[in-house]
């Protein structure tokens, strides 16, 4: 059994001796990320008044992520042209102090619903700059054939909080006196990571800074410049926005037309980071295949299998459905990221992942914010079935745009050199 261990594409990442020490560290800080998926909300609920509940869970929600945005332009100038790990570990260190500081100031008795919120936006304000260090430490680490895997490997770690961090929040907050108490177990968790990168990563590694872009918007420009990244950005874009309306619709679904409880909706959830999970872990043997293909064709089966969630009025064909929907995700954080690991230089990747984040981290609450009207005038069922129709319509067009494209390589499509001296450029047939 050990041997076949070895075997498989993720031996090299797991045994690598900088990434073996991190990636402890990122799992345990998703578990934290996930348990706060259920705090932050709760915690809103506790403080805000009776009449204002729903308008402080919202300001809430977009605190805990849009931030990120503003936070990828405006600290450009200071941020662009450093290594991954010592973004990832800023941003680390500011979500533990600042998440950190909630329960303090909630055991100080000064905790409003304005403070809290303030709290959260400010602890979000690097976000896109931490994922962006995450992904381009793994391509400064590995030669080009392990990325995919690297990639696969963070994935699943982070789909896994879907699955174990909400049922451990719901325990955390029974037993230990509220959510203000798994606020303080995610901070902890983020203070972990980044002791983590700060020892586990090489001085030479985290301390040396490349040659970063002269501009305050290079990121954007040089996805703008590649019509093959700019394709996909569309494409990662609409299909975040179009599931924003199932986030609201779903609870509203389960809540109204099943008359189902909170337990019941917690089972949609798992199920889809069950089925997550598993193929997020399989991501890694997806090396030989087309990744722009394989990218459209997850939005087009994920479209296809969200479909009797709306259409169909069971909780079991719901859930199964759902659960359908994650097994079908689970590889598209790491094919998407893939595809700009393989177009874009080392010494910019940071800096255009970063611009990709800003861009997706404003998709899911834009298209929350259009769920209101649009359950108003199609019901909640009615809205899965909008969102599962525009993901389809959404597939099929940017694959037609993809092969337009193919017969025309991108300028930016340019061999780079990877830490092991390999030729690391857009090796994927469907980017050349």
């Amino acid at each position: 059994m050990f041997a076949a261990v070895k075997r498989t594409p993720y031996w090299p990442v797991i045994t690598h001796p900088v990434l073996g020490r991190v990636l402890p560290g990122i799992g345990l800080s998703s578990i934290g990320d996930g348990m706060s998926t259920v705090a932050v909300p709760w915690l809103a609920l506790q403080l805000a008044p009776p009449g204002e509940r729903g308008t402080w869970v919202a300001l809430a929600a977009a605190a805990y992520t849009l931030p990120g945005a503003l936070g990828a332009v405006a600290f450009d100038r200071f941020l662009r042209g450093r290594p991954g790990a010592q973004l990832a570990g800023w941003d680390a260190v500011a979500r533990a102090v600042l998440l950190g500081a909630i329960p303090l100031a909630h055991l100080a008795g000064a905790l409003s619903p304005a403070l809290y919120v303030v709290l959260l936006a400010l602890s979000s304000l690097l976000s896109a700059w931490g994922k962006a260090g995450r992904y381009t430490l793994l391509a400064e680490l590995l030669p080009k054939e392990h990325v995919l895997a690297g990639n696969a490997v963070v994935n699943v770690l982070l789909e896994f909080s879907t699955v174990g961090g909400p049922p451990l929040a719901a325990v955390v907050i029974a037993w230990a006196g509220g959510p203000t108490s798994v606020i303080a177990c995610d901070a902890a968790s983020f203070a972990v990571l980044a002791l983590t990168y700060t020892r586990a990563v090489p001085r030479e590694v985290r301390g040396t800074r490349v040659k970063g872009t002269a501009s305050r918007s290079a990121g954007f420009q040089v996805i703008g410049r590649d019509r093959h990244l700019l394709t996909l950005m569309a494409l990662t874009f609409g299909f975040f926005t179009l599931f924003g309306p199932v986030t609201v619709a779903l609870p509203l679904h389960v809540a109204g037309d099943l008359h189902g409880s909170a337990a019941q909706m917690a089972g949609y959830y798992t199920a889809f980071g069950i089925g997550a999970v598993t193929s997020a872990a399989a991501a890694g043997y997806m090396r030989s295949w087309p990744m722009q293909g394989t990218t459209v064709g997850i939005v087009l089966c994920f479209g296809a299998a969200l479909l009797p969630l709306g259409l169909s009025g069971s909780l079991v064909v719901g859930c199964v459905a759902f659960g359908l929907c994650g097994l079908i995700w689970g590889p598209f954080p790491s094919t998407t990221t893939l595809l700009f690991q393989r177009a874009v230089p080392t010494d910019e990747l940071a800096t255009v992942l970063a611009a990709r984040g800003a861009v997706t981290s404003l998709s899911s609450p834009a298209g929350a914010l259009v769920a209101a009207p649009l359950v108003a005038a199609v019901t909640a069922r009615g809205t899965l079935v909008v969102s599962a129709v525009g993901m389809l319509v959404l597939g099929a067009l940017t694959g037609v745009v993809f092969l337009a494209q193919r017969s025309a390589p991108s300028a930016t499509e340019q061999p780079q050199v990877s830490v092991s001296g390999e030729s690391s450029g857009a090796a994927d047939p469907d980017s050349s």
